[in-house]
């Protein structure tokens, strides 16, 4: 896979966007990438704001894809919950963590960066 990366403002309509840049950069659909990818962004969304820049990097090699969101708010960190059958939210890294074979949390100076490995 070639690498990809993007630097875009986090609002509600880079989802879709983002998911058929993906698309387009890997001649046709992934669908287990693209939900990664949008629940990623949907997160930074939903808890630092919209308008937060983030920056996107997806690379590969035969076996493995790795998707890297960095954002800079070091301080608000992911948590997996199990939201209850009632819940609007709170499922996206449920998805992403039933989906990914393993991701994580890396700090920066200044920065964070939210990964999975599919």
């Amino acid at each position: 896979m070639r690498p990809f990366t993007v630097g875009l403002v986090a609002v509600p309509k880079s989802v879709p966007e983002l998911r058929l840049a993906l698309r387009e950069h890997l001649g046709g659909p992934c669908p287990e990438l693209e939900l990664c990818v949008s629940e990623l962004l949907t997160n930074v969304i939903t808890h630092l704001g919209e308008g937060t820049p983030v920056t996107l990097r997806i690379t590969g090699r035969a076996t493995r894809t790795r998707v890297e969101l960095t954002d800079p708010d070091p301080q608000t960190r992911p948590v997996l919950r199990r939201a209850a059958d009632a819940d609007e939210s709170g499922r996206g890294l449920a998805l992403l963590d039933a989906v990914a074979l393993r991701w994580g949390v890396m700090q920066g100076d200044g920065t964070k960066t939210v990964w999975c490995e599919l």
